[in-house]
């Protein structure tokens, strides 16, 4: 285990848990002193905090007025609930890395017949050569897989809402959310959780889903099927809509990141999106340059601006990774068999350019 520098603040720049936003600590204080964290989640003042964040979730990430927002404990959760609700007995899965892998065999311990089409990770899908049985329920599509670094791109979303309409899809947005120009009519559902892009403590699930959803949630509840106990779609939106949850929720969760949303509005979403662009072409830019560093996915249409990953051309990538700390800078090992061939590098839009700048130079200087 490497050794913190006891001299210097560290930045988290892995893929999650990640760096605090920077106004997070002020909204903690504030919180702490008006007692958020012991207010009642059926009191007027809950509903307020569930209002306001729900209000500016919307203005930041585009979300049609005739799609729900609900509350869950994690985005892992919500592998679990989409599968529960929205399938009675197939769904489809792209899968190309560990994450995808894992909503997948979340299907398969629920005892559906849930089919995978699996590509090498660090590789897209080419959408046009798959064909998806009419007899799925639902397309279960990881936007953003933060094992690898590969996103699929949005066009490719909407090719498939536009080859099967009556299907469901869910979109996984775990490490993208909320940076994607998003065309909800082309989905159904949407997830994910606050630790990465929005720079909050992790403990937090949000579910983004349409009446199509809800229907057929209620279809599975009135046929007998088992889809769940206090979490269900039904009843989690039956409380949305009086501004509750179904059970003592992260009321502190909630009311961060009703904060943090209103923060990022004031800078807009439009200049979220140039600024992670930006730091994303520097990086990218940066490793290709570099003779011991090699961009992991190879296609730059499939490569994630928020999610960087690099195979390091030595025998671990133990020696970069003390350097960055001992800068103040710490970036992600890679994840599952990649774990010492890899580094992993969070771009999310809460991090400054300036530190991403000071990273690409420590990249830059390396050999």
């Amino acid at each position: 285990m490497r050794q913190k520098n006891k001299t210097m603040k560290l930045q988290y720049l892995t893929p999650g848990p990640s760096e605090l936003y920077f106004t997070v600590a002020d909204h903690l204080q504030v919180a702490i002193r008006q007692q958020i964290p012991a207010i009642s989640h059926r009191s007027k003042t809950f509903e307020q905090i569930f209002a306001h964040t729900v209000e500016q979730l919307r203005i930041l990430m585009n979300i049609p007025a005739n799609f729900h927002i609900v509350f869950t404990a994690s985005a892992t959760e919500i592998w679990e609930r989409s599968i529960q609700n929205l399938v009675i007995s197939e769904s489809f899965h792209f899968v190309n890395g560990s994450f995808s892998k894992k909503y997948h065999e979340t299907a398969l311990d629920y005892a559906k017949k849930a089919t995978a089409i699996e590509v090498p990770e660090g590789e897209g899908f080419e959408i046009t050569k798959i064909e998806i049985p009419d007899s799925n329920e639902l397309i279960c599509l990881t936007l953003n897989e933060t094992s690898t670094g590969v996103m699929m791109p949005l066009e490719q979303i909407y090719a498939l809402r536009e080859r099967y309409p009556d299907l469901l899809i869910a979109v996984d947005a775990v490490s993208i959310a909320p940076y994607p120009e998003l065309d909800f009519s082309k989905i159904d559902t949407l997830f994910f959780s606050v630790q990465k892009c929005f720079g909050l403590p992790a403990g937090l699930g949000v579910w983004i889903l349409n009446e199509r959803c809800v229907a057929k949630a209620e279809k599975l509840q009135k046929q007998g099927v088992a889809i769940g106990s206090y979490h269900t779609i039904p009843s989690l939106v039956k409380m949305a809509q009086k501004n509750q949850t179904p059970e003592t929720p992260n009321v502190l969760g909630i009311y961060l990141l009703g904060k943090v949303a209103e923060d990022l509005n004031r800078r807009t979403a439009k200049t979220l999106r140039q600024e992670t662009n930006y730091k994303a072409a520097l990086l990218y830019q940066t490793l290709a340059q570099n003779p011991v560093f090699e961009v992991f996915v190879q296609n730059p249409k499939f490569r994630s601006p928020t999610v960087i990953v690099a195979n390091i051309k030595k025998e671990s990538n133990a020696e970069f990774l003390q350097i960055c700390e001992k800068e103040g800078l710490v970036i992600g090992e890679g994840y599952g068999n990649f774990k010492k061939n890899h580094i992993r590098i969070a771009n999310f839009p809460t991090f400054s350019k300036e530190t991403i700048e000071k990273l690409a130079g420590l990249i830059e200087n390396y050999r």
